[in-house]
């Protein structure tokens, strides 16, 4: 998904609950179209309790076997437990002084947070960092030429 992908403008989260929803969006559309992940972005916020982080992370395996077997949402094992996980680590942040979003800014630079970010939280990989960063309107590098300076090179079939 890129910044001006369809239902993803930035914005500034109110709340624990907009980091985390802000945080899921680009882990949900991993390997995935964006117009797939919008068209079942209500439901997973319904399925992950509005993203209220103490509530997901109270979700158990039971839960996520649930999900897995539910057409309305993203259906990924690894996905649904890496939400859980996150938010369970997001608490854990935000228990420190000046919460989250203190924590964020206290990284440095956008490459460091970025790095911070990928070492924190599961399932979000460079994109998806800038991604969330975008979304919760820290600043960030215009995304043509960061995506260009990250860009995996592509491998050739057969190569080692």
């Amino acid at each position: 998904m890129s910044p001006s992908a369809p239902g993803w403008s930035p914005v500034k989260p109110a709340s624990l609950a907009g980091y985390l929803e802000a945080l899921s969006r680009p882990v949900f559309s991993t390997g995935m179209s964006w117009r797939v992940v919008e068209a079942k972005w209500a439901d997973i916020s319904v399925a992950f309790h509005g993203f209220d982080p103490a509530q997901v992370a109270a979700m158990t395996p039971g839960d996520v076997d649930r999900l897995v077997e539910d057409p309305r949402v993203i259906r990924n094992r690894k996905k649904l437990e890496a939400t859980i996980q996150n938010a369970e680590r997001m608490l854990e942040l935000d228990d420190e002084p000046g919460g989250f979003a203190a924590w964020i800014d206290s990284l440095g630079s956008f490459e460091d947070t970025v790095t911070g970010l990928r070492r924190e939280f599961r399932f979000l990989g460079d994109n998806g960092a800038y991604m969330f960063l975008w979304s919760v309107e820290h600043p960030t590098p215009p995304h043509q030429e960061w995506f260009q300076a990250h860009r995996q090179p592509a491998r050739r079939r057969g190569a080692a």
